[in-house]
C-alpha cells in the first residue's frame, strides 16, 4: 500500500483558493469505450466499427495507429483518439522534424473531409509508472511539445489536441504520508514539477488531463478494501480536510486530481477518465455479476450528472475499459488481464449493460455480426488412453505457455475444474490458437478430437471455438492499456483513501 498526501495545514487555504477561482469548465461528452486487440485472433476493425456503430458508440480510444483500424473508421463519424506508444517516444522527443513527419504520416493523412473524426493524440501510455523506473521521464514532455507543435504547423490548433493518458500514481506518494485524503491530493513529488510543466502545456493547448482509475484493482489487490467502496452508493468515508463525504472510491480518486491541478493552479483543467472498467475471469472478484454491477452503476453515476464533491453538477468524460477480451496481454499483473471486455472476444456481450444509465439490466449490448468462425471442433483428453498424469502435466503446460490459460488459474472461471478437464481446456485453447490444425490435437496421443461442446453444464467454464482471423498490424506497434506488473500501483487510485 503507498500513502501519500500535503501538510493538512494546507487544506483549507487551498480550498479557498478552489472556490475562488470560480466555476469549473463544463464538458458533456458522450461515453468514450477503449478499443485494444492484443489477441491472437483480432475481430477485422470493420466489424467492430460496425458492433460500436449499432451499440451508439460514438467515442473511441485506441492505443496505436494501426492502419487498418483508422482505415475502418473513415466515414464512421466516430470521435477518435490515437496513440503514439511509449516506443516511439524516443524518437517523438529528438526533433520537431520527427514529430512533424509521424503526425503527416499518422494523424492528419486520415482527416481529410469524410476521412477520421481524430480529436486527440495520446502521447504514450502511462509514461511515468513507477515501475518504468524514468524509462520515459526525459522524453514524455517533449515528444509532447513536438507533436502539438507539429499539430499546429499543420493547421490543427485547437482542432487537435495532444494529452497524455497517466496512471493514478502520478499523484502522491510515499513521500507525503498526508495525502490518504482527496484533499490532499497533490502530485508525485519526483516528477510534481514535470507534471507541473506538462500540464501548463495541456492547458494553453485546451488539451484536457487524461487520467486512469481503476477500483477493481484497489479491491482485488488489498484484503483489507472494502468492497462497498468499490461499487456506488452503500459506504461513506469522511474527508476532515474538506468534510466532503465520499461514497465511492471512484469520485474520491478523481477529486484527488481535483485537488493536485487546483494546488498546481490549474482550477478548471477539463478531465478525462481514460480507463475506468471491470474484468470478468481471473481473479475472485473478477466475475461477469461484479463487472455488471460496477459498469451499470458508472453508466447511472454518469447519467445522474451529480459531479464529485469539489465538481458538483459536473458531467464526467470517461472511456469504458475494454471494448473486448485481449488474449494475447501479459498477465504479470494478474489472470484478470486478459478478461477486461464488456464483449467476448468474438463480439458477443457478456452480460446486459445500459449504455444510457438508465438503469434497464435486461438489455444486451448489440452483438458484432458477421462473424467468422473457425469448425465447430474441440481438442480434449481422450479419456480412453492411458493416462500418466506427470506426462498430463507436462502437455499442459506445454499449452499453456502458448496459449490463453488464464480461466484455469486460481479465481478463474475454470480453477475448480478436474484435473482432466482442465487439460481439455489448455489443450482446446491451443488447438483453436493453431487454427484447428489437426497436429495441435496430439499432445503425446493423449488428445482427441469432438464436435461435441465439452463445456460443463454449469456454463460458468466455457469453451471456446477460434476465430478465422489472423493478426494483421501496419503500424509496427500493437498496444493496449492497462499492462504490465507496474499496473498493481493502480491500487494508488483506491487504498490510499482510506481515511
Amino acid at each position: 500500500m503507498k500513502i501519500c498526501g500535503v501538510s493538512v495545514v494546507l487544506v483549507g487555504a487551498f480550498l479557498i483558493s478552489w472556490i475562488s477561482f470560480g466555476p469549473v469548465v463544463s464538458h458533456a461528452e458522450p461515453l468514450g469505450m477503449n478499443w485494444g486487440d492484443i489477441s491472437r485472433q483480432p475481430l477485422p476493425p470493420e466489424i467492430v466499427v460496425r458492433m460500436l456503430k449499432d451499440n451508439n458508440i460514438t467515442r473511441v480510444k485506441l492505443f496505436d495507429t494501426d492502419y487498418n483500424t483508422l482505415k475502418a473508421l473513415v466515414g464512421s463519424g466516430i470521435e477518435v483518439m490515437v496513440a503514439a506508444p511509449n516506443e516511439l517516444l524516443n524518437r517523438l522527443a529528438s526533433s520537431e522534424k520527427a514529430a512533424r513527419e509521424w503526425v503527416k504520416q499518422n494523424v492528419t493523412r486520415y482527416t481529410f473531409a469524410g476521412g477520421v473524426n481524430i480529436k486527440y493524440v495520446a502521447i504514450g501510455n502511462e509514461p511515468f509508472l513507477v515501475a518504468y523506473n524514468g524509462t520515459y521521464q526525459n522524453v514524455t514532455y517533449p515528444a509532447l511539445l513536438n507533436v502539438q507543435k507539429a499539430l499546429a504547423d499543420a493547421g490543427y490548433a485547437n482542432k487537435i489536441f495532444a494529452t497524455v493518458p497517466f496512471n493514478a500514481d502520478v499523484l502522491c506518494g510515499p513521500q507525503v504520508p498526508a495525502c490518504n485524503v482527496p484533499s490532499g491530493g497533490v502530485f508525485r513529488p519526483d516528477i510534481a514539477d514535470l507534471m507541473v510543466d506538462i500540464t501548463a502545456s495541456l492547458n494553453r493547448t485546451g488539451a484536457p488531463f487524461c487520467l486512469n482509475i481503476y477500483p477493481f484493482l484497489s479491491l482485488a489487490l488489498s484484503q483489507d478494501f472494502p468492497i462497498d467502496y468499490a461499487f456506488f452508493g452503500n459506504f461513506s468515508l469522511l474527508d476532515p480536510g474538506s468534510n466532503a463525504v465520499y461514497t465511492n472510491v471512484f469520485d474520491a480518486s478523481y477529486d484527488t486530481l481535483v485537488q493536485a491541478l487546483d494546488r498546481a493552479g490549474f482550477t478548471s483543467m477539463h478531465i478525462i477518465i481514460g480507463e475506468i472498467g471491470w474484468p470478468t475471469d481471473g481473479d475472485g472478484f473478477a466475475t461477469v455479476q461484479l463487472a455488471q454491477k460496477f459498469n451499470n452503476q458508472v453508466m447511472t453515476h454518469l447519467a445522474q450528472k451529480k459531479g464529485t464533491p469539489l465538481r458538483p453538477n459536473q458531467e464526467f468524460d470517461v472511456y469504458l475499459f475494454g471494448l473486448l477480451d485481449e488474449n494475447l496481454k501479459s498477465i504479470d499483473p494478474g489472470s484478470f488481464e486478459r478478461h477486461w471486455g464488456i464483449f467476448y472476444y468474438d463480439g458477443q456481450p457478456k452480460y446486459p449493460l445500459d449504455f444510457s444509465g438508465q438503469g434497464n439490466l435486461d438489455v444486451f449490448p448489440k452483438a458484432a455480426v458477421g462473424v467468422e468462425y473457425l469448425d465447430q471442433r474441440y481438442c480434449v483428453v481422450n479419456v480412453n488412453a492411458i493416462i500418466d498424469p506427470s506426462i498430463l502435466a507436462k502437455n499442459v503446460d506445454y499449452a499453456c505457455q502458448r496459449t490463453d490459460c488464464s480461466a484455469l488459474q486460481p479465481g478463474g472461471s475454470c480453477y475448480t475444474l478436474d484435473d482432466n478437464t482442465k487439460a481439455s481446456y489448455a489443450f482446446n485453447n491451443y488447438y483453436q490458437f493453431n487454427y484447428e490444425d489437426k497436429f495441435a490435437c496430439y499432445f503425446d496421443g493423449l488428445a482427441i478430437l469432438t464436435s461435441t461442446d465439452p463445456s460443463p453444464s454449469d456454463m460458468q467454464c466455457q469453451f471456446r471455438i477460434g476465430l478465422n482471423y489472423h493478426p494483421t498490424t501496419t503500424s509496427g506497434v500493437r498496444k493496449s492499456g492497462n499492462t504490465l506488473t507496474a499496473c498493481v500501483l493502480l491500487i494508488l487510485a483506491g487504498l490510499f483513501l482510506l481515511f
